[in-house]
């Protein structure tokens, strides 16, 4: 199992930028993979990115190519998730998760076990 903690959310102007960050206080196995989703109301949980803690592969969903940048400080056990020119469609909850499976690529909520609590993300026009 695999404790994790987000940061960092808030609210932002249409055009500006946060950094999300997930910690992970306890852990009892390495996790693979660790992802970022989110939901917004009424609709169904999203994966945003991902990143393979051993070789630092990351996956986008094409919704935030080019514009949001996972990454990883091994040191600190935290991933990071930097969202840049956001806009309105990005306002969701925001979830960190964590997996022991090779599937970081296929962004899928139900291959991560462990999920953190989640932060606001609120984008106003």
């Amino acid at each position: 199992q695999v404790q994790l903690v987000e940061s960092g959310g808030g609210s932002v102007q249409a055009g500006g930028s946060l950094r999300l960050a997930c910690a992970a206080a306890t852990y009892t196995y390495n996790p693979i993979c660790i992802g970022w989703f989110r939901q917004s109301p009424g609709r169904e949980r999203e994966g945003v990115a991902s990143i393979y803690t051993d070789s630092d592969t990351r996956y986008y969903a094409d919704s935030v190519k080019g514009r949001f940048t996972i990454s990883q400080d091994n040191a600190k056990n935290t991933v990071y998730l930097q969202m840049n020119s956001l806009n309105p469609g990005d306002t969701a909850m925001y979830y960190c998760a964590a997996s022991r499976f090779r599937y970081c690529d296929r962004l899928y909520s139900r291959d991560f076990g462990d999920w953190g609590q989640g932060t606001q993300v609120t984008v106003s026009s």
